[in-house]
């Protein structure tokens, strides 16, 4: 599984650049093939790269100055993540959720995310407040500077999971970092108009309701949190996804 860090342990980037998967690799050493998934993954997430876009093996072997057989790798971690499929005789494409997809992907949003709230207000500590208020503040940052909305949008679903991270529970934090991957596709390919402040104040008020060990009425809120979320998806007709040439997009 392509593992997205949450961004409560880092201040927000703007994305990766060629070579940047080869950064912490040390000079003059090519990139792994899990750097250049979590690169990509990161990409596709950010929005960078459009739902539907053909992922070019030759293209992306030139950004990352690597082999085909690498790129091919990495891009079957990707489709393990649900990001990115390959069609026979076609190619590698990002993934295009249809409007039933993004209904059962809230829907499981709710029914996982429900169970990570009653484990988070069972064990949550001091410290796992402060990691997630710090996380909110992040969010409030990015509003006031000069974040890309894509940066933004990330920080509200690594909230999420760093909230599945803090129980402890390493299966469900794999099944909500998917899942939060798969809803920012969803947001691009179906235009979200999700109001930023409001998901912000949302999470805010959200930790209260932990901090007072008020179970019922947290599990509640992020029901109705999620359900916001998707109530500001167009699922009426698909927007026209925003084009950008590959290498370009990653250039970003």
């Amino acid at each position: 599984m392509v593992t997205r860090r949450s961004s409560a342990h880092t201040a927000p980037s703007t994305g990766p650049v060629p070579g940047a998967a080869s950064a912490s690799q040390g000079a003059g050493s090519a990139p792994t093939v899990e750097s250049i998934a979590q690169d990509l993954a990161a990409a596709i997430v950010e929005r960078r790269i459009a739902p539907g876009t053909w992922l070019r093996e030759e293209a992306l072997g030139r950004v990352y100055a690597v082999s085909r057989t690498k790129v091919r790798a990495a891009l079957v971690m990707l489709a393990k993540d649900k990001l990115v499929h390959t069609v026979p005789d076609k190619g590698t494409f990002v993934c295009q959720p249809t409007v039933e997809e993004a209904r059962e992907i809230f829907s499981a949003r709710r029914l996982i995310e429900s169970e990570i709230v009653r484990l988070f207000v069972a064990r949550a500590t001091r410290a796992d407040f402060d990691r997630l208020r710090q996380h909110v503040r992040m969010e409030r940052s990015s509003l006031k500077g000069l974040a890309l909305g894509a940066v933004r949008e990330q920080l509200l679903g690594d909230f999420h999971v760093a909230l599945a991270e803090l129980t402890g529970h390493h299966i469900l934090t794999e099944i909500v970092t998917e899942l939060v991957g798969r809803s920012s596709l969803i947001a691009m390919l179906y235009q979200s108009h999700n109001d930023a402040h409001c998901a912000t104040d949302e999470h805010e008020q959200f930790l209260r309701l932990c901090e007072e060990k008020n179970t019922d009425a947290a599990v509640a809120y992020m029901m109705d949190h999620l359900s916001r979320l998707e109530a500001s998806l167009d699922l009426q007709q698909v927007g026209a996804g925003r084009q950008l040439d590959l290498v370009k997009a990653l250039m970003m």
